[in-house]
């Protein structure tokens, strides 16, 4: 009998076999026969060497149906890949919280991982790879990895901005050029001079060129996970890193498409070589021209503000599937495809936004990891201490990270970065991510384009590639946050004069900050209170602040009402249009400056920092993470990153801060410049710098003619304090008198001494039916007066007075106001009151550039 009627014979057999189990639950017989005969085997490349191959005819090898019927799980695929992605999981999970105090990332920890699971460590024990890894077993789940790997690729391409290269400044365009041709001409040179001084082996002479221009790489979709992972991407720095590894990656691709083409050249006949660029033209034509135009119409069939259709995610998947086909059709790998697609696809909402929230989780906690895992266990330690080849390859991997280093380094410095900042970038232009390793992955498995034996990366050059990106990014990423702050550039300059004290005739800094147009009457409402004249005017820098979705680029720009608003901002023009009538019916009084900032909200002080610098802010407004109604309800919650944000800046700001609490009275029930009847303010004075800051602001509010002043000053019972020009009851006792001499019968004011904060609270109790808006400082000493309160602290951003007015039974608007924060070499300009009287003196005093080494940025044009 032949070997086609034996396989029709046996398949045969089974199903009449299977029919018998169904129904008279024939499972050990069923069980015993596929282990004696459904097995053929023969020699093939397993995960970790040469295994034998397993051709399997069962008519189910997926399921398992128990160890209680005689099945081993082990024997089936779909137990088996669940075994070994949770072993990859738990494994990466618990190294990285390891390795989380040192900085380090997750990519760090899955490769660790794999290389636990793989041949250098557990794989050594032949029960354990009999059990997990037997052979054949890695099929399933590197198929699934690959996929993962395919899908982030999309992801990290769909957050891609090419367009950042048009907006790149000469010192990007510099420094990613010549980061890029100096560790390629250098790792080019080591090999010329180690070929001419010694034999190279065969292996080593394929994968050395391939390494120098592994080594030459800086991608784009590294950088700005990096950048995220540290949170600076919005940061001066990072702004900076993300153009310049744009640079880099488009000089790699330019150089790999040219050496691809003239590999198909010459393996070739030219018109072959003719079919197949013409091909490749053709499919990204397609792409480009035909898949895109195609999502942005369906994207634009959904009405604004309602969620888009399942439609769009189903034409993408099918799209992605296609393109990574075609790759494949046209020679080219499958990862090409949906990175390409991504990339030509619009980042940031609605499209970006919304597929990255359907495909992030699933690719970046659970396939992505697979793959990282899968990529560590193909490395084998042991290979490195054979031969020549380990000591011959390390010498031109490490001279590739010198030359990337001082190929960034240099033209950083000679094009005016300075040398810290300059020092970071290098460190950050030699860190590997996700890019290389699917490189190293793919060239190690792949062979010469002429048909030979040799793989283009042996199992030494993989393993020396993997464990020197682990070296090198692991230490660099800890450099980076040891060295880089970007609180240093706003935090490391003399202390800026806010309002305590200020003059009538200087002109008032507020920068508002608005997450959404909920917060505007609010915002609005509290600069019609600061009391803007002709006199002393009021400066307005509105900041719109938005979340970074869908998009890989943070955004800080200046608006202009000619251009078009970025994608993603265009949510803003309302809010816009509300500032700008403002400041038209104040005109002459009021103006108003406009900017948008896209970024994180880990990050997202950084820009409102920095603006607040730049524009030499006297006090920076910023709403409360949620809005508080009568009886403790909750209108409009807002995210509760955004209290991340709030203490940030409290922390960082290089001025006075005020975190605003509306309840409505100050913003949309009722506008005291339209109505007849006075706005009611109460001032809580306990004493303390914070105070005297609340203080001065309130003593512009004092002079506007709809407005009502309330000031309490809480003194503790007992003994009158002893008072000298050093201590802080001085100050706080010489700033009420210039206080009250100056807005005499202005506002009232009455003093209430109390034995701790219990009394504290009932005289604030008392007050809560005749008022609209209490302000009160943020942060005060250890007092008699607030004796107690600490029992009931939960919102830290407003100290214990401001949280204690949140209560669910108050009605009142609350504004917390707190000066600039102490820190490098900093000093309370309170202790100084006596020099700042002098007229004509810069109200902001010290001059820094944040934009200094980024060309026409200045004078508030910032770029993106």
């Amino acid at each position: 009998m032949d070997v086609g009627a034996s396989r029709v014979l046996w398949e045969l057999s089974f199903f009449i076999l299977s029919f018998w189990k169904v129904n008279f639950n024939g499972y050990a017989l069923i069980a015993s026969i596929k282990m004696e005969f459904l097995r053929s085997m023969g020699s093939v490349t397993g995960p970790f060497a040469k295994e034998n191959l397993v051709c399997q005819y069962a008519a189910n090898m997926v399921n398992s149906n128990g160890v209680f019927l005689g099945d081993d799980p082990f024997e089936f695929s779909l137990p088996l890949v669940l075994a070994q992605g949770v072993l990859a999981l738990l494994l990466s999970r618990t190294i990285y919280y390891f390795l989380k105090p040192l900085r380090q990332g997750m990519l760090s920890a899955h490769i660790i991982a794999g290389i636990i699971m793989g041949p250098s460590v557990l794989g050594k024990h032949r029960a354990y790879v009999k059990k997990l890894f037997p052979p054949g077993a890695t099929l399933v789940i590197e198929t699934l990895a690959n996929s993962g790997v395919m899908f982030h690729l999309f992801l990290q391409g769909l957050q891609m901005d090419p367009m950042i290269i048009r907006r790149a400044r000469k010192n990007a365009f510099l420094i990613g050029v010549l980061g890029f041709i100096l560790p390629y001409g250098l790792g080019a040179l080591a090999f010329i001079i180690i070929d001419n001084l010694q034999i190279l082996d065969s292996k080593l002479q394929v994968s050395i060129p391939f390494m120098v221009a592994l080594n030459s790489m800086t991608s784009f979709v590294v950088v700005t996970s990096l950048l995220n992972d540290l949170k600076i991407l919005n940061s001066e720095l990072g702004r900076l890193a993300t153009q310049t590894s744009l640079v880099t990656d488009f000089c790699s691709w330019f150089v790999a498409t040219t050496m691809n083409t003239v590999g198909i050249a010459t393996q070739n006949s030219g018109r072959m070589s003719l079919w197949s660029l013409l091909g490749l033209f053709l499919y990204f034509f397609s792409i480009v021209f035909v898949l895109r135009p195609l999502v942005i119409w369906i994207s634009k069939q959904t009405p604004e503000g309602e969620h888009m259709d399942d439609v769009l995610f189903f034409v993408v998947v099918v799209m992605m599937n296609v393109c990574a086909l075609c790759s494949e059709v046209l020679g080219q790998h499958a990862l090409l495809g949906p990175l390409v697609l991504g990339m030509a696809l619009p980042d940031g909402p609605p499209i970006g936004t919304i597929l990255s929230q359907k495909f992030e989780t699933v690719v970046t906690s659970l396939l992505l990891p697979m793959f990282f895992a899968l990529s560590g266990s193909k490395m084998i330690l042991s290979l490195l201490g054979r031969g020549m080849f380990p000591f011959s390859a390390e010498f031109i991997i490490i001279l590739g990270y010198v030359g990337k280093f001082a190929g960034t380094l240099v033209p950083a410095i000679f094009s005016g970065v300075p040398v810290g900042d300059s020092l970071c970038l290098a460190l950050i232009m030699c860190c590997k991510g996700v890019i290389d390793v699917a490189t190293y992955s793919l060239w190690k498995d792949s062979k010469q384009e002429n048909g030979g034996e040799s793989k283009i990366l042996g199992y030494q050059s993989y393993t020396l590639l993997m464990i020197n990106m682990l070296i090198v990014t692991g230490v660099c990423r800890p450099m980076v946050c040891y060295f880089y702050d970007p609180a240093n550039s706003y935090m490391s300059y003399s202390r800026r004069i806010s309002m305590c004290p200020m003059h009538d005739d200087s002109e008032f800094r507020i920068l508002v900050c608005i997450h959404n147009e909920d917060n505007v009457p609010a915002i609005i409402s509290l600069l019609e209170a600061s009391h803007a004249t002709k006199r002393s005017p009021i400066s307005i820098i509105s900041l719109c602040l938005m979340e970074l979705m869908g998009s890989s680029s943070s955004v800080l720009e200046s608006y202009d009402p000619k251009k078009k608003l970025t994608s993603g901002a265009s949510t803003m023009g309302p809010i816009i249009n509300a500032f700008n009538k403002y400041e038209h019916h104040n005109h002459g009084r009021v103006t108003v400056q406009h900017f948008t900032a896209i970024a994180p909200y880990s990050s997202m002080h950084t820009d409102i920092c920095a603006i607040a610098q730049e524009m030499k802010a006297n006090i920076v407004i910023v709403p409360f993470h949620k809005r508080l109604a009568f009886g403790g309800t909750e209108e409009g919650a807002m995210s509760t990153s955004i209290k991340t944000v709030n203490l940030n800046v409290i922390e960082k700001a290089p001025c006075s801060v005020g975190i605003l609490l509306d309840r409505g009275h100050i913003g949309r029930h009722r506008s005291f410049v339209a109505g007849q009847s006075l706005y009611h303010i109460a001032l809580l004075f306990l004493g303390g710098a914070d105070d005297r800051e609340a203080l001065s602001y309130s003593r512009r509010m004092a002079e506007h003619p709809k407005i009502k002043l309330t000031v309490v000053w809480f003194r503790p019972w007992g003994e009158e304090q002893a008072y000298t020009k050093e201590n802080e009851e001085y100050l706080d006792k010489k700033l009420m008198n210039e206080f009250k001499a100056d807005a005499e019968g202005k506002f009232d004011y009455r003093e209430e001494i109390v034995k701790d904060g219990e009394e504290t609270t009932q005289v604030i109790r008392s007050m809560e039916e005749g008022f609209d808006l209490f302000i009160a400082g943020r942060q005060h000493d250890e007092s008699q007066v607030i004796l107690g309160l600490t029992e009931w602290h939960e919102n830290a951003e407003l100290g214990l007075i401001g949280d204690l007015l949140t209560g669910s039974d108050f009605q009142f608007s609350v504004l917390v106001v707190q000066q600039q924060p102490f820190g490098f070499g900093m000093q309370d300009l309170s202790l100084n009151l006596q020099h700042t009287n002098d007229e004509g003196r810069d109200s902001m005093g010290g001059t820094h550039d944040f934009w200094d080494y980024e060309d026409g940025a200045k004078d508030g044009k910032l770029g993106s």
